[in-house]
């Protein structure tokens, strides 16, 4: 009988790479692989599961056994998915895309969040999509107005408040500095 485990940190494209590597090398089956949770072809023994914690560790990432700590981490994954890794308009009501896919009241989801994670989630996802903006400005292929329009700002001066307010410069600002102080997803 399958089972879902649940990892911390998987945050991109490589990450899965990484952790199907660490599967393969334990020889551990699976089923299939997604950002933030694995399912396996069967449940694991206690010194299997070890041995993967202890691997996943090495690599950055990390097991979640409690029921609210997976929850988390859902969220995170379905944010930085929306935000970083689709080509569509963020055009979304996040109430209602976390409630749907997570099969939970959003005002509990919500509640867990920030209980939890000491900033509100819709802190976490304006964080998120301020990097995101940081990534589009570095490379330099998007006017401001594509960007404010990609994610989903109603105007270029909603998004460079919110920017100056996040990260203390505006986005103009950000362009010219010589440190483009960007932070790993995981660590947003």
């Amino acid at each position: 009988m399958s089972t879902i485990i649940y990892i911390k940190n998987m945050v991109c494209p490589r990450c899965i790479s990484a952790v199907s590597n660490i599967l393969e090398q334990l020889e551990i089956p699976y089923v299939s692989i997604n950002l933030g949770e694995v399912k396996l072809v069967s449940a694991l023994n206690a010194n299997t599961k070890n041995g993967l914690s202890k691997a996943l560790q090495n690599s950055g990432f990390s097991l979640i056994d409690d029921r609210k700590s997976q929850l988390i981490e859902q969220m995170k994954t379905l944010v930085v998915n929306k935000i970083h890794h689709t080509s569509k308009e963020l055009d979304i009501k996040w109430a209602d895309y976390i409630g749907d896919n997570i099969h939970l009241d959003y005002k509990y989801l919500s509640s867990l969040f920030s209980s939890v994670e000491s900033i509100t989630f819709e802190q976490y996802i304006i964080n998120q999509k301020i990097e995101r903006i940081k990534e589009l400005i570095v490379y330099d292929e998007l006017t401001l107005s594509e960007i404010a329009f990609k994610l989903n700002y109603s105007s270029v001066a909603y998004l460079s408040n919110q920017f100056k307010k996040v990260t203390g410069m505006t986005p103009s600002e950000f362009k010219k500095s010589t440190n483009k102080n960007r932070k790993s997803l995981d660590g947003v």
